[in-house]
């Protein structure tokens, strides 16, 4: 049997903590705690904005993101505090390097 049919293989998440990373190297983390886990069409709430004014109209005309897990479990709580942590750990927060404005930036 291979590992895909395996009823032990799942393709969804439970809720996430993810990491955006802009074309301009900044990036952005936030939680998906939402019904029912997970949603692969979920990238957050960031500022539209502030992400745009970052780039020129031509750059936004063909505009690639990544986003990757960096943290999964079951338990809502313990989700939204290892976003508070990565946020800080990866400096999310920091103007020059994310777009995250919570927790703000202490430096």
């Amino acid at each position: 049997m291979s590992k895909i049919n395996s009823p032990s293989f799942s393709r969804t998440f439970k809720y996430v903590v993810y990491k955006v990373t802009f074309p301009n190297g900044k990036i952005y983390v936030g939680k998906d705690i939402g019904k029912g886990g997970h949603s692969l069409r979920y990238f957050g709430t960031w500022n539209r904005e502030v992400v745009e004014a970052d780039f020129t109209k031509e750059e936004l005309s063909d505009f690639h993101v990544r986003k990757q897990i960096l943290f999964e479990s079951s338990d809502k709580v313990e989700v939204g505090k290892k976003e508070m942590e990565l946020i800080v750990e990866l400096e999310a927060n920091n103007p020059k390097k994310g777009y995250n404005k919570i927790p703000k930036f202490q430096g």
